[in-house]
């Protein structure tokens, strides 16, 4: 006969190799807390509904605080032989208090188990997420303020656009990782559910409190539906999701960091602390943490990917394909917080070259636009203004100068509506005060913009 814990009806076990193959405790005993603390809320309704009485639920309930101090102290020993988290732990319990111990299954499944164990776990995860995209949020605000006045060119194409505030810039990724926020935040209303109860499938024949045991596990709702209940693995789709869109934000801020830290643009500068040399050249320091941030980026995106083609096909309720659903999640969890931690230290310690910013907006083509606009509030159709302020921007491009250094001459020879003024609005650091729309990069601007996401921050410190 089969030595597990299910093995009644089984006239022999399988081998070792397969025991392994199917077992999932090499990555699933990172639940041990919460299997714990779910198996603790159990044994607690199955005494205040009478199913057991009050002196197994005692014996019950110690040895199971006796395991979670013993998993505090890293001191538990988890065997492939018993397949899992809940059977391990179960293992355990039977042999510190005795058969009494088999009673705290009464009334559940593995499969309703499981379920919540991953419902607490990301319930917690995902909070200490959101701390931690608020905390780089921050960092980003302290570097916009400390730059509202540094001019930077800005880019479309990877090619000089418009002057624009480097504060202005940096402040594009607080909002990115403000919709982060909210998704994760959001997703907390679908993760905050209990399917403790549900059984294997159908629920169970014993008079358990459902409302009960959510509550002393602190979920806020119940599912309505067993079969839902054990076969649902959105929220951790939806986990995945999130993490995703978060890491392709980060990825893009990686690439401009990987940029703008480079000889060519020499716009910022990394804390060596962020930066790795060269095995052979003795003058490298590379962004190897952006660099790496960046590619595991792909990581997460097979993540989610992974899940949902192990979900796409599988019939209800629960099937083993659905043991898949978690190293996926754990190494997700694992990359983003890491990466969010780094990209804070990265982006906090960064030195911001302003002279070399403010010598590239000097030196290049990026206020042609304001020539334009300039021609065009002369009462010349705008399209015409295009024209003449290209024809201009050639014969720069020929003298080897820039619009500023054009005598004022050459461009009344261009258009009669041309003024002396103009060399006040070609300026870059006018260019970008006048830009006063909502939203621009207009310095007043960017101050509204930095107050909104301090109140921003400011509610997301109340409601974590």
């Amino acid at each position: 006969m089969s030595g597990k814990l299910w093995g009644g009806r089984f006239q022999k076990s399988a081998e070792q190799w397969v025991d392994e193959f199917g077992a999932s405790i090499g990555f699933d005993q990172q639940l041990v807390t919460e299997d714990l603390e779910g198996s603790i809320a159990h044994v607690t309704m199955l005494g205040e509904t009478g199913i057991l009485d009050q002196d197994e639920v005692s014996t019950i309930k110690d040895g199971l605080e006796q395991l979670k101090v013993k998993a505090q102290n890293n001191e538990l020993t988890f065997s492939v032989a018993n397949e899992d988290i809940h059977l391990n732990l179960e293992k355990m319990l039977i042999d510190l208090v005795g058969p009494v111990g088999g009673k705290l299954h009464t009334g559940r499944s593995r499969n309703d188990q499981v379920a919540t164990d991953m419902h607490l776990f990301l319930k917690k995860r995902v909070k200490e997420v959101v701390e931690l995209i608020a905390k780089f949020q921050e960092t980003i605000v302290d570097q916009a303020v400390a730059n509202i006045d540094t001019l930077a060119p800005g880019y479309t194409h990877l090619q000089r656009a418009q002057p624009i505030s480097f504060a202005h810039h940096l402040m594009t990724y607080f909002w990115m990782l403000e919709r982060d926020k909210e998704r994760f935040s959001e997703s907390l209303k679908r993760i905050d559910i209990s399917p403790l109860g549900a059984g294997a499938l159908a629920g169970t024949t014993f008079p358990i409190d459902r409302e009960m045991s959510a509550k002393l596990m602190g979920f806020s709702s119940v599912y309505q539906n067993s079969m839902d209940a054990v076969s649902d693995r959105d929220f951790i789709v939806e986990f995945l999701s999130n993490s995703s869109l978060l890491m392709a934000h980060l990825s893009r801020f990686a690439e401009e960091i990987i940029l703008w830290s480079s000889e060519e643009f020499k716009f910022i500068e990394l804390d060596d602390a962020f930066s790795t040399g060269s095995s052979i050249m003795p003058q490298k320091k590379n962004p190897d943490m952006a660099e790496l941030i960046r590619g595991k980026a792909g990581r997460v995106y097979g993540n989610l990917m992974g899940l949902l083609t192990v979900l796409k096909g599988i019939p209800l309720a629960y099937n083993k394909d659905m043991q898949e659903d978690k190293e996926g999640m754990f190494d997700t969890l694992h990359t983003i917080v890491g990466a969010l931690k780094i990209f804070e230290g990265m982006i906090r310690t960064m030195t911001v070259e302003k002279e070399t910013l403010n010598k590239a907006v000097h030196q290049d083509f990026s206020n042609a636009t304001e020539l334009a606009d300039y021609l065009a509030t002369k009462g010349m159709p705008f399209r015409e203004a295009h024209a003449v302020t290209g024809k201009l921007v050639f014969l720069c491009i020929q003298r080897g100068i820039y619009l500023l250094d054009l005598p004022l001459e050459d461009l009344q020879e261009a258009s009669n509506l041309i003024e002396a003024d103009v060399y006040d609005v070609l300026a870059p650091e006018a260019a970008v005060k006048r830009r006063h729309s909502l939203g621009g990069t207009g310095f007043d601007q960017v101050i509204i913009q930095i107050e909104k996401a301090k109140e921003k921050l400011s509610v997301t410190k109340q409601t974590i």
